[in-house]
């Protein structure tokens, strides 16, 4: 079993029914949260606890992506049950400042230690968990970011992250069974390169890549999910549907 969970989509703050970017994929018993946007841990704990989480990975460090681990962090050190060792954080580097700079606390490295791992994710970056294959790309947006291809069995989930439209990006995505990709952006006004998709961005990555199937995600307020989704469609002319949270996709 391979699936995606939606648990948020919205940018760049949460809205009613609609927390930001999170995602939780299921390989197997293997089960990784994608994304840590707010709101995306109360929806995690609709399909599993967050101590049955393998490992956490995050595409960049901007809040709508990464503000719930300090809500992961809390629940882990003082809501009840604890890991029997820390979770893998996969992250670009500077997460640990960050996090100690918001609770003031600068030791807190030695408070996080017993219940997240933090790992520095790079350009080509590659790690295992359980039977997942997850391989990091740095893409383009206005801080350190990356897109990931997750493989099992076989089958291919890609993530673009927040990017504009990048060659690593279509590398990530090349013949993915589902290509998770954002449409933040309604137009350009500039040809100057971006740092998000629109929907027709989103749609031609997807028939560049020959993505089997095209979820559209993380819609920007200038935008409908509705009609970003047969935006991208159109260019697209594949499979394509509107991410929403707390449905399951299964993947291949």
């Amino acid at each position: 079993m391979f699936t995606l969970a939606v648990l948020g989509t919205a940018t760049p703050h949460p809205l009613p029914d609609r927390a930001c970017s999170g995602y939780l994929v299921t390989a197997g018993d293997t089960r990784v949260w994608v994304d840590a946007g707010p709101g995306s841990l109360a929806n995690l704990q609709r399909h599993t606890a967050l101590t049955d989480v393998d490992a956490i990975w995050i595409s960049h460090l901007h809040a709508d992506h990464s503000a719930d681990l300090l809500g992961a962090f809390y629940a882990l050190a003082y809501g009840g049950p604890r890991v029997e060792a820390p979770i893998p954080v996969h992250a670009p580097s500077g997460l640990l400042r960050r996090l100690s700079g918001f609770l003031d606390r600068p030791d807190l490295g030695g408070a996080l230690a017993p219940h997240l791992a933090l790992h520095d994710l790079h350009d080509g970056h590659e790690v295992r968990i359980g039977d997942l294959a997850l391989r990091a790309a740095a893409v383009q947006h206005d801080v350190e970011a990356y897109g990931l291809r997750a493989t099992y069995e076989g089958k291919v989930l890609a993530f673009s992250g927040d990017t504009g439209p990048c060659t690593s990006l279509d590398a990530l995505a090349e013949r993915a069974d589902l290509l998770l990709c954002e449409a933040e952006s309604d137009r350009w006004t500039s040809d100057a390169p971006q740092g998000h998709h629109t929907p027709e961005d989103a749609g031609a990555l997807a028939r560049r890549a020959g993505a089997g199937r095209l979820l559209v995600t993380h819609v920007g307020p200038t935008l409908t999910p509705e009609a970003a989704t047969a935006r991208a469609a159109h260019v697209f002319g594949g499979p394509t549907a509107c991410a929403r949270e707390n449905e399951v996709h299964a993947i291949g």
